[in-house]
């Protein structure tokens, strides 16, 4: 039997107590102009005037403080610190509409938690469209304690992106437009790697280094290799692995992978650091499109910095490590059979307008006219009534503790990499690609045995036209969106919203006032339901919704005939009005002379 020793129990907290500190940053939100990719000069979000954004390091146990000031002229803005649980402090997630109102232009803002997590993870806007902009960057929690801590001698971090030309407001516009009916992603022009292009990292021989590596793309997910090199992957997503070793790992935006590399002992060459854009997420390839860059594991700055040429003739042949495979170091069990499941379709389609969004369960998710967290805060014992959330923010209440399944069965051809808030997540079931005419959903009665010891991450890919399981506990209070983290997805409505325990979180959190100011500048309402609604909390009358639905038997088929038809008759009738122009032009000679003597001449024609 172990025995209770308060003393040793005081004295362990109060050394962690003495060791954690406060690091503090003062973020001026500004527009700066940018050329990472040695193309072209384009604005970009910066922090102080300058860009790329800093990254934040921190030590586990520490507070952070980011106070921030939006100096953006015409644009509204927050911060999502990406991995982060908030457990205790939902109201510092970041999503606007769900935990908190947009930061307005002239407005202050500070987030303020302690971060009790370890590992990779990186910081973004999360007001619809913006992080592309360059408003987004590492977030490094350093932690002594780590199983791998004494089996590294130095650290570096690697953030890969896509990174497009235009802003987001022109690209937004023209992507949820009825002349792109079928919802076709802008392509990116570039890959970048730490912001830039043709990097030599220099590295020591003999040395074993913990990388970590992020995609902080809008779009595609990205491979990586090393030339020569295998590495030893040893966290995902601030969950530690048993180390296990890899050529090349498969990236999706807004997946995270700390690795262990150990160097030659040589120095006489440099190694290509691959990066590969998954190109079956474009739906176009232009032709002055890169799909590859090199960058250099450079042992000796005076040898040659070779381009590597990848030895395949798609993406689709590179094979990737699986990280379904992944054990968690803790080998924390799989959890018991869920107390609540949720089954969910997810599928593309056209409203109304001819504009395409994403759905679960033929939902767009429609932000609330209250945030989420604060129709909570307000609506006293019906705070566990999903109705009161609004229908088109498809919301679900978790009851505190239970264990939960997700099923996700895609309805779509596409790599879909959906991001939790609030959790991590065991990652049971996923299963193989699908025909785009095969669509095939979980099987409850059929599939490979779960995991004995699940990989847990807290952002995962579901393959085309395929689905997959997760299982997690329902022990963070709070109001969490899950989503597709391809950005155009989620402007797209790829979304629901997770009220965990709302009864617990009542009492046991406080929005800070600054927040409540923050709302009242954005002319933001604070209480009542989706709707606003104060007087009655199951009247949604006035709730934000979603476009109609198309009449019957339109498709995107047909809305693209009928917008080329369109454009075609349109074409058809100028042509016709030039030609009919021309020849009254060529048959009237006379007449064209005339009026020219009259503009000229100084005499009266008789």
């Amino acid at each position: 039997m172990k025995y209770f020793n308060p003393l040793l129990t005081s004295a362990a907290f109060f050394a962690s107590s003495i060791a954690a500190k406060t690091v503090t940053y003062d973020w001026n939100i500004t527009w700066v102009n940018a050329n990472p990719d040695g193309l072209k000069e384009r604005p970009v979000v910066g922090i102080n005037g300058e860009w790329p954004m800093p990254t934040v390091e921190v030590d586990k146990g520490d507070r952070l403080v980011v106070n921030v000031h939006n100096a953006l002229p015409d644009h509204n803005t927050s911060i999502h610190f990406h991995g982060m649980y908030q457990n205790g402090t939902n109201y510092m997630d970041g999503p606007p509409g769900i935990v908190q109102c947009p930061i307005v232009p002239g407005q202050d803002f500070t987030y303020n938690f302690t971060v009790d997590q370890n590992g990779t993870y990186w910081y973004h806007s999360h007001v619809s469209g913006q992080y592309p902009d360059g408003y987004r960057a590492p977030f490094i929690v350093h932690d002594k304690d780590a199983y791998f801590a004494q089996d590294y001698d130095e650290e570096l971090t690697w953030a890969l992106s896509d990174w497009y030309h235009e802003v987001m407001d022109t690209l937004s516009a023209d992507f949820l437009n009825l002349y792109n009916p079928t919802g076709a992603e802008p392509v990116p022009q570039n890959l970048l790697f730490n912001n830039s292009q043709n990097n030599s990292v220099a590295i020591k021989p003999n040395t074993t280094y913990l990388i970590h590596i992020m995609n902080m793309g809008a779009l595609p997910s990205i491979f990586l290799w090393i030339e020569d090199h295998d590495f030893e992957i040893v966290e995902v997503d601030g969950v530690y692995t048993e180390p296990t070793t890899a050529e090349i790992i498969y990236i999706t935006p807004a997946q995270r992978y700390s690795i262990l590399l150990k160097t030659k002992d040589t120095t006489d060459k440099n190694f290509g650091i691959v990066t590969v854009f998954d190109q079956t997420m474009f739906d176009v390839i232009p032709d002055d499109l890169q799909l590859n860059q090199t960058n250099w594991l450079e042992y000796n700055s005076s040898a040659p910095h070779d381009h590597v040429t990848p030895d395949y003739d798609t993406s689709e042949d590179i094979e990737a490590f699986d990280d379904f495979n992944l054990i968690p170091h803790d080998r924390k069990p799989l959890l018991p059979e869920p107390d609540q499941e949720i089954v969910l379709s997810f599928s593309m389609n056209n409203l109304l307008s001819g504009k395409n969004y994403a759905f679960f369960e033929n939902i767009t998710y429609t932000a609330p006219k209250v945030p989420s967290l604060y129709t909570v805060m307000s609506s006293g014992d019906l705070v566990e009534n999903p109705i009161i959330y609004g229908e088109y923010t498809h919301s679900f209440v978790l009851e505190h503790m239970n264990t939960i399944q997700l099923v996700l069965n895609s309805e779509d051809p596409g790599v879909h990499p959906f991001h939790m808030h609030g959790h991590e997540f065991q990652v049971i079931h996923r299963d193989v690609a699908y025909d785009d005419d095969s669509p095939t959903p979980f099987d409850p009665e059929n599939h490979d045995p779960f995991p004995e010891y699940p990989v847990r991450r807290d952002t995962v890919f579901v393959r085309p036209n395929s689905n997959i399981v997760l299982r997690f506990t329902a022990d963070n209070p709070g109001v969490w969106i899950f989503h597709c983290h391809i950005e155009w997805h989620l402007e797209q409505g790829l979304a629901i919203t997770l009220v965990e325990a709302p009864a617990q979180l009542q009492k046991t959190q406080k929005i800070p006032q600054q927040h409540y100011d923050v709302c009242a500048a954005a002319g933001v309402p604070t209480a009542g339901n989706a709707a606003a609604n104060t007087e009655n909390f199951l009247d949604l009358t006035g709730q934000n919704a979603q476009e109609p639905d198309l009449p019957p038997g339109f498709t995107a088929r047909g809305i693209v005939a009928l917008v080329f038809s369109c454009v075609a008759a349109f074409v058809g009738m100028g042509a016709i009005a030039w030609y009919g122009l021309a020849d009254i032009a060529l048959n009237t000679p006379e007449l064209e002379i005339l009026e020219e003597d009259e503009q000229f001449s100084d005499e009266t024609p008789k």
